[in-house]
């Protein structure tokens, strides 16, 4: 359980290793115990206990805090890791500044209909003007708060909002919703990782419609259903 007191713990049984037990860390303990300071969402002291490491931090220990930084949402601190493992590894520079056109932009909702046929929607931003998509904004209404810090354009905090909105799982859901019958699982196949005001707008979406909402992004698999994910909101 990535909690402040498994935090503590694990501070505890490092230290315990070689003060009560003579065994020196290795470098996987060291890890273990980032690990769980990642995934509590200390990163200040994530950053600190790297440097206190008796070795210096490798591309894999910043390429790990990096992953935790984006996964809280903490942008500034994703660049400050992106940044020392360009420092450590040269060759990450060159691919970040001459990167592979990313594939088109794709996103699929996909389910069974009642004659066990695969329906496919490949646009859904088609359907971004229906009414009843515009449903998707009384989820505020169950304590949804819009993370504007997923849309990097300069624009006014209302338009963020709105932005966020037309994110393309999300209409994907929101068509599938009002084309199938109710309680039908809707099975989304996306070729991007699927941002975190997403993954937490599509958890209440679960909940208040009462289906299993399924999600394939670059990463995993995501099951969402009355409000929780299969993947503990890390990913």
């Amino acid at each position: 359980c990535a909690s402040a007191e498994a935090v503590e713990d694990g501070y505890i049984y490092l230290d315990s290793m070689k003060s009560k037990y003579g065994i020196e860390p290795g470098v996987e303990h060291y890890m273990g115990l980032l690990d769980v300071l990642g995934q509590s969402g200390y990163l200040k002291e994530a950053e600190e206990f790297i440097e206190k490491l008796p070795f210096e931090p490798t591309v894999t220990v910043f390429e790990t805090l990096k992953s935790y930084a984006r996964i809280h949402g903490d942008i500034d601190l994703e660049d400050h890791f992106e940044e020392l493992i360009v420092s450590l590894d040269p060759s990450k520079a060159v691919v970040n500044k001459f990167p592979t056109p990313p594939p088109k932009k794709y996103t699929a909702i996909s389910m069974l209909d009642g004659r066990n046929r695969i329906i496919e929607y490949k646009n859904p931003t088609l359907y971004k003007d229906d009414e009843k998509l515009k449903a998707l904004s009384s989820m505020k209404d169950s304590a949804y708060v819009p993370d504007t810090k997923y849309v990097l354009h300069d624009i006014d905090p209302e338009a963020k909002e709105q932005a966020l909105l037309y994110h393309s799982e999300r209409l994907a859901i929101a068509y599938g919703l009002i084309s199938t019958p109710p309680r039908t699982p809707l099975r989304i196949i996306k070729n991007l990782r699927v941002c975190g005001d997403c993954h937490n707008a599509i958890k209440i979406m679960s909940r208040i419609v009462g289906r299993e909402l399924i999600v394939r992004d670059n990463k995993r698999f995501h099951h969402f259903k009355d409000g929780k994910c299969s993947c503990g909101d890390y990913w």
